[in-house]
């Protein structure tokens, strides 16, 4: 095992979170505690604004519908005890990894009971918190249906139903690609240059404001047609954030309807106790490759109607044929050939925005920390949302370690 891994894996367990004043208290707060668009996706601002991203940035609401919110009972036992072997070949607890990768909330349910339900950080059972990426996923599974139902032909080009990307990189992609990570495309999701992909994608969804000297797209309508091809599509695997935004516009074009809006035909039967909600670009866009916000318990509900094959409290919500569509996976020899990918998330394929564990599990993943696994075998949901300081961590190794390894003794 190679020793400077090791080290730096014990490291990122040993450094804890600094303790910092009290975050947008007072009327105005303090400057050094405000929170704003210019500073909110950095630490420790993060730490309040991944739950309270409705203050700060436009939004468009995906409503929880009329009905009761449908229970969650406790478990008979626990699980705080537990403990999972880290990468680094050292046994952590999980109270360990929670607090060194700055947990705001943690939920556990095994075949419909709520074994462990934890929250820190100001954090709470009615509070939402951004996903970030795991939005990929919903909108992974919606379109996975819409392809099943024939709304959505999945091997016609992307240009057929969006005639703006003719000439750009989603232009002779298919559907079906789209919705697995196979185009080639001359972008780098490099979260920490300012001049990079993922960042002009960032401008140009109004997450972040664009710093002095770069130019950047006023709106995601503006910013896709004008990506370029690196290569051909098809093959392999390279995840990247733009690629979910150009399917959620073939989606919109297909059906007529935002995802704000297909997403809600399924949020409003699942008994959630909030509306759910997405951020919106500067041209009131929803986010749908990293926007999604939600409770931590909603987000569960989520998870367990998956678990359910689309039922929920007698109703279908979601196509049975999506969700097996998914959990049959993709290609693993694809997957595995992203190095990187297939270190941190072994054995497993991709399909439709979903990591998956062909035929036994899936995982939808977002940057700083969020999650949300889904053990079809064992009837587990498990959701994490997060405030970590850096979007990729050397912890998040260890988090995909805890989340199979979890599941396993339950």
């Amino acid at each position: 095992m190679n020793t400077d891994f090791v080290e730096a894996m014990r490291s990122a367990y040993r450094t804890s979170a600094p303790s910092v004043a009290p975050l947008m208290e007072g009327f105005p707060p303090p400057a050094a505690q405000r929170v704003t668009w210019h500073n909110f996706m950095t630490p420790p601002h993060n730490r309040w604004a991944f739950h309270n991203l409705g203050r700060i940035r436009p939004s468009i609401s995906v409503p929880r519908g009329q009905a009761a919110a449908g229970p969650l009972p406790a478990a008979g036992y626990s699980i705080a005890d537990f403990s999972f072997l880290s990468a680094s070949g050292d046994d952590v607890s999980l109270a360990d990894h929670l607090a060194a990768t700055h947990t705001d909330g943690w939920l556990v349910m095994k075949d419909g009971q709520v074994a462990q339900e934890l929250y820190a950080n100001g954090h709470g059972e009615t509070t939402r918190h951004i996903m970030f990426s795991v939005t990929k996923s919903l909108i992974g599974m919606k379109a996975e249906e819409l392809v099943q139902n024939g709304q959505l032909d999945d091997q016609r080009l992307a240009a057929h139903y969006v005639a703006e990307f003719e000439g750009s990189a989603f232009g002779d992609a298919s559907v079906r690609q789209l919705m697995d990570m196979a185009v080639s495309i001359d972008y780098d999701e490099v979260y920490d240059d300012p001049d990079s992909g993922s960042s002009h994608f960032g401008y140009a969804c109004g997450l972040t404001p664009p710093p002095a000297g770069i130019q950047a797209c006023q709106s995601l309508y503006e910013y896709l047609p004008r990506m370029r091809k690196r290569g051909e599509h098809g093959g392999f695997f390279h995840y990247v954030t733009a690629t979910t935004e150009a399917l959620g516009w073939v989606m919109e074009r297909a059906t007529g309807r935002s995802s704000a809006e297909l997403l809600g035909d399924i949020w409003q039967g699942l008994g959630c106790e909030r509306d759910g909600f997405f951020l919106a670009d500067p041209w009131g866009r929803n986010i749908t490759g990293c926007g999604f916000n939600a409770t931590l318990r909603d987000m569960a509900r989520y998870g367990s109607l998956l678990l359910d094959r689309g039922h929920c409290q007698g109703r279908q919500l979601l196509s049975a044929d999506a969700i097996g569509a998914v959990l049959a996976g993709g290609d693993p020899a694809i997957y595995a050939a992203n190095e990187s990918f297939a270190q941190w998330s072994p054995g497993a394929s991709y399909k439709s925005q979903w990591y998956v564990y062909p035929g036994e599990a899936l995982l939808a993943v977002g940057i700083h920390g969020q999650y949300l696994y889904l053990d079809f075998e064992r009837r587990v949901v498990i959701v994490k949302q997060s405030s970590m300081p850096v979007a990729e961590s050397i912890l998040d190794i260890d988090t995909v370690r805890l989340l199979r390894a979890l599941v396993r003794a339950l």
